[in-house]
């Protein structure tokens, strides 16, 4: 698909356009060296100055005035110049009895497809000649009436040549904005693409990476004392891995093809298995989901972010403890909650785990993968509430309207 000097996409649809537009234009012209020949052939009953010449003179000077207009779109600038020519040659013959509508046609398109340069300079070269030619064969070489007059006809001659031309050039800067506009949109939309990129990729890392470490730390502990947990741990971790490299693979694909993701989205369905990695990094996971069958892929996808990071923080801040997800569609709200128990005061440590926030330490609710999810939830108008429980742990709330029409 190309692009024709007016800014517009070509493709099949748009020629077929333009070529109906050189039709009209054809048409106009046809019109216009007729209607030239016409003015010829008029008697002076109106005290208009009347031709007296040969014929053929007449069709020289009307085919000058009209046939151009259908080669307009093609040659602006030429047609413009070939134009006011034979305007100028009508009037001082005593043809002209209209205010340059040919003009008016081609200045127009003088404005709407050149350069601001180039359409400046045909225009500071043509309305001066149109204008002084008019005024000078109005009021001077045949004159029908007082200077005055012919001043008026002048003024008229220049409200319709300027006025086209600058009605050309309205056109132009506001196709020009409307192609900015498409493009501003385009690039929007790719740099939220790779922000949702970015977000995925920190959610998959940040999440592997936490349970990968706390499986390593289990199968350091107990490496000699209880051999058969260690293989266990390093299936674990092995196992972590592969499902890590899958779905970085799935969220990468987008860009290297510039394509949806290879792939569906994670979604409520996988919550299951999140949750079972979750467990075997340390967390007692209860999950309960209620209603959420049809959500949209969209919904479904932040959903599982939110599960996942709760969960995630849940291993690295707080692991052994207990941890309760809800996932519940209602009315039109979808109401995600992960809360945590917080480190077991008499679980003793079986891995090297981060220290748990405290008063005097940051808060997870500061981190990039909360605030990614705070992004998410407020790009479906959407909140997230995320802190310290006073009796001890961590919850993380998200709660996304749900549009009627968003259910299948």
């Amino acid at each position: 698909m190309s692009e024709n000097r007016y800014g517009h996409a070509m493709d099949g649809a748009a020629g077929r356009r333009l070529w109906a537009v050189d039709v009209v234009d054809l048409v106009a012209a046809l019109g216009l060296t007729a209607a030239y020949v016409s003015l010829a052939h008029l008697p002076g009953a109106d005290g208009q100055p009347t031709y007296d010449g040969p014929a053929w003179l007449v069709w020289l000077v009307a085919a000058g005035v009209g046939l151009p207009v259908a080669l307009r779109r093609r040659f602006p600038v030429p047609v413009l110049g070939a134009v006011v020519l034979a305007l100028t040659a009508a009037t001082f013959l005593d043809i002209t009895r209209e205010p340059y509508t040919s003009a008016g046609l081609a200045a127009y398109l003088v404005g709407l497809a050149e350069p601001a340069r180039r359409s400046v300079t045909a225009l500071s070269v043509a309305l001066p000649v149109a204008v002084g030619g008019v005024y000078v064969g109005e009021a001077v070489h045949t004159p029908s009436g007082s200077p005055r007059d012919a001043l008026g006809v002048a003024a008229l001659v220049l409200l319709t040549v300027g006025g086209a031309w600058a009605a050309g050039r309205v056109v132009r800067s506001r196709r020009a904005e409307a192609r900015r506009e498409v493009r501003r949109e385009a690039d929007r939309a790719l740099d939220e693409q790779r922000l949702q990129i970015a977000r995925d990729l920190h959610d998959i890392v940040s999440h592997n990476l936490s349970l990968i470490a706390v499986r390593a730390g289990v199968a350091a502990h107990v490496a000699d004392a209880d051999p058969h947990e260690a293989r266990s741990a390093l299936r674990a971790i092995e196992e972590t891995s592969r499902a890590a490299l899958t779905e970085m693979r799935r969220t990468l694909g987008v860009l290297r093809t510039g394509d949806a993701p290879l792939g569906p989205a994670p979604g409520i369905g996988d919550l299951g298995p999140l949750a079972d990695d979750a467990r075997r990094a340390g967390v007692t996971v209860d999950l309960t989901v209620h209603g959420a069958e049809g959500l949209p892929e969209g919904d479904q996808l932040t959903v599982y972010r939110v599960v996942q990071e709760g969960l995630t923080n849940a291993v690295r801040h707080a692991a052994p403890t207990s941890c309760r997800v809800s996932v519940v569609v209602g009315g039109e709200e979808v109401l995600v909650e992960v809360v945590d128990e917080g480190p077991r005061a008499d679980a003793a440590p079986t891995q090297p785990t981060p220290t748990p926030p405290t008063p005097s330490q940051p808060s997870p609710s500061g981190g990039h993968g909360l605030a990614g999810i705070r992004e998410r939830a407020r790009l479906y108008g959407g909140s997230v509430e995320a802190g310290s429980r006073p009796d001890g742990g961590f919850a993380l709330r998200a709660r996304l309207p749900l549009a009627r029409e968003g259910r299948v």
